[in-house]
């Protein structure tokens, strides 16, 4: 028996336990919560993720996953969750978005397109401040 039919295995055994408390109304594009357990110092807190579904991969077998995307201090920050992870808690979904593609994963040069527009729109705001600053300065040298 190889490795990955050993791996297999576990995570058809985890998938057989928690078929019954996953909900599967989660599609593409939806926003979602996912409750994840994290373990520190011995102790477990649940910490949630909360962005959009990119993607989801291999429908409902033991080995599904998903894509969620979240914009986190101006950056896009992406995970991949097993859909039947022991660590998952639950899936809340938040909003649903009416899509026409299966994989949304254009989304991410849309996101890159915008902040790049932000920024070039901030430096010509500065640049045109400094431009009035330098030419208030001799205007009062002059009067003096």
């Amino acid at each position: 028996m190889t490795a990955a039919t050993k791996t297999v295995k576990k995570v058809a055994k985890i998938a057989t336990a928690k078929t019954s408390l996953k909900d599967f109304d989660m599609r593409v594009g939806d926003t979602v919560k996912v409750h994840q357990k994290i373990q520190e110092k011995g102790k477990t807190r649940i910490q949630i993720f909360e962005g959009m579904v990119l993607a989801r991969k291999h429908g409902t077998t033991p080995s599904a996953t998903f894509t969620v995307r979240k914009n986190a201090n101006g950056y896009g920050v992406e995970r991949i969750f097993p859909l039947y992870s022991p660590i998952i808690e639950k899936i809340e979904v938040v909003r649903r978005a009416k899509v026409r593609r299966a994989k949304l994963y254009y989304i991410r040069d849309k996101a890159a397109k915008e902040i790049s527009k932000r920024m070039k729109m901030e430096m010509m705001r500065a640049d045109s401040s400094d431009a009035d600053k330098t030419e208030e300065a001799p205007v009062e040298a002059q009067a003096e």
